[in-house]
């Protein structure tokens, strides 16, 4: 893929759970989606399975298409099959983006993301996280709370390192 998911960006979604796509990222699923056109709207796949994550992880149509390959190596019936199958294949929703670029969240991706019915009534903010080659789907709140662990978690890896460019010359785990 030539171009990739990059940055956190902010969109306001509606009472009827509707948001637009970061135009940015829609060039990427745009380019993932061979059905992709002016007349059809490029199509996403929202993982929402996952214990213990609270964002929903999303691809463009190639992108899921590579997952479920990978899936696919994993002798069936096994229990790594089983598992990956369920949370990322079953738990997922294929969705075609309206020509302006917006979609509504599906109720399964709300409850993941942690919306309730207050936050529909009003709206809520939904920050889109970009990954490289997905991105991800959170509530605001939860998004600022998780990055800020993070934020310490990664300063404290740093072992006195001044910058965090220095993770990148260490060896992978």
């Amino acid at each position: 893929m030539s171009e990739s998911f990059r940055g956190e960006l902010i969109q306001k979604v509606d009472n009827k759970a509707r948001v637009s796509i970061p135009a940015a990222f829609r060039r990427v699923l745009q380019e993932g989606d061979p059905k992709a056109s002016e007349k059809v709207g490029a199509r996403i796949v929202i993982v929402y399975g996952g214990p213990g994550r609270k964002f929903a992880e999303c691809y463009s149509y190639a992108g899921s298409e590579d997952l479920a390959s990978k899936i696919a190596l994993h002798p069936e019936g096994s229990r790594e099959r089983i598992n990956l199958t369920n949370n990322l294949i079953t738990k997922s929703a294929i969705i075609e983006l309206d020509l302006d670029g917006r979609l509504v969240l599906p109720p399964q991706v709300r409850q993941k993301i942690g919306v309730t019915p207050d936050d529909l009534t009003t709206g809520f903010d939904a920050v889109f996280a970009g990954t490289l080659t997905t991105f991800q789907i959170w509530k605001r709140e939860v998004y600022d709370a998780e990055t800020a662990t993070l934020d310490q978690d990664g300063m404290e890896s740093l072992d006195g390192a001044l910058d965090i460019l220095a993770l990148l010359h260490r060896p992978a785990v």
